[in-house]
């Protein structure tokens, strides 16, 4: 008697994944995350941007002990300004909040829980200002977008969308504001060692392609690419990221105007808006925490360059501070911990 042969079982069939419709709302998978990468030069990396951090924070320390007196005088005129002006600028930086996460949640396809994301942007600052050159912001944006669902490598490509758009902005805005104030930004002559010392690093970053470094660069921007071109399909979602991308170092420009005009700084609006979008930008290529110290000390030599007296300037990029940094501060850390109880983090 033989015994019957098994019949193997009929495989179901997988579905495909189905791309969602366009014009409907795409909510976040709710699958599990993938692990982070970890990089195995990152700990190096983070122990040479505290270095830098603390020499610029040690030289910031250094010159305000030398113009103490200027620094004095600008406290005094900040304690006499107009409130109505402060308020505008609080009010501005707390839009700023809003913005960046108008920002983000234009940088994915899928639905962000709105208000953890405004919480989590409001928490990122606060970071960003503990944390050297923006490690403190893109490590809790990093973590929220993973606890939503979106994979590392996604959530990673997010950010670096989210950063583009952002420079491109800035970028933008110098464009437009640069014609109104003729002579303002002006190449500085560089003597001839320096220009050496370009044309050497210009010939050094042209030999990285020869490198195995340029295959994961060229990677890295092929998935950026492809997230811009799959955001851009959706014609909300491009909206929201130009838009919160400008609207955010708009408003940050804003601030600094308010106060500018609270303690009578004696400069345009458009120039003072200039100045501020120029100095972060130069002060973005040193990595401090939030910009402390390197901010600070460009955007005082840029008001006084363009005419302020040194007082007004100094008070003003106090007040600045004061809004954008020292206030919001600990509400932010004390949101950043609450988020972190609640596993939102």
């Amino acid at each position: 008697m033989t015994t019957p042969e098994p019949v193997a079982a009929e495989s179901e069939p997988v579905a495909a994944e189905s791309e969602p419709a366009a014009d409907g709302p795409e909510r976040v998978d709710a699958g599990r995350p993938e692990p982070a990468v970890v990089v195995p030069s990152a700990r190096r990396r983070v122990r040479w941007h505290t270095v830098v951090s603390l020499a610029v924070a040690v030289g910031a320390l250094w010159v305000a002990w030398r113009h103490w007196p200027t620094l004095e005088r600008g406290v005094l005129r900040l304690a006499v300004a107009d409130p109505d002006w402060l308020l505008l600028g609080a009010v501005a930086t707390a839009a700023t909040w809003l913005c960046s996460a108008l920002a983000q949640q234009g940088a994915v396809r899928p639905t962000l829980p709105a208000r953890r994301l405004v919480a989590t942007q409001f928490a990122a600052s606060a970071a960003n200002h503990v944390l050297p050159a923006g490690l403190g912001a893109g490590a809790v944006n990093l973590r929220f977008l993973m606890r939503c669902g979106l994979p590392a490598s996604r959530s990673a490509t997010a950010l670096a969308v989210k950063a583009t758009a952002g420079g491109v902005a800035r970028g933008a805005l110098i464009a437009a504001l640069a014609p109104g104030c003729p002579g303002l930004l002006r190449i500085p002559h560089l003597p001839r060692p320096v220009l050496a010392v370009a044309l050497a690093v210009t010939a050094l970053l042209a030999a990285v392609p020869f490198t195995p470094l340029w295959a994961h660069c060229r990677r890295a921007l092929a998935a950026v690419a492809a997230d811009i071109r799959a955001v851009h399909a959706r014609p909300q979602r491009a909206a929201a990221l130009w838009g919160g991308s400008l609207a955010f170092a708009a408003l940050h420009a804003l601030v600094l105007v308010a106060v500018g005009h609270a303690v009578e700084l004696p400069l345009p609006a458009q120039r003072v808006a200039l100045l501020y979008l120029a100095a972060s930008t130069a002060a973005a290529l040193l990595p401090t925490p939030g910009g402390l110290g390197s901010l600070d000390a460009a955007l005082v030599l840029a008001l006084t360059l363009a005419g302020a007296p040194a007082a007004s300037a100094a008070s003003t990029v106090i007040g600045y501070r004061l809004l954008t940094v020292w206030l919001p501060l600990i509400p932010g850390l004390v949101t950043l911990g609450w988020l972190v109880r609640r596993k939102t983090l």
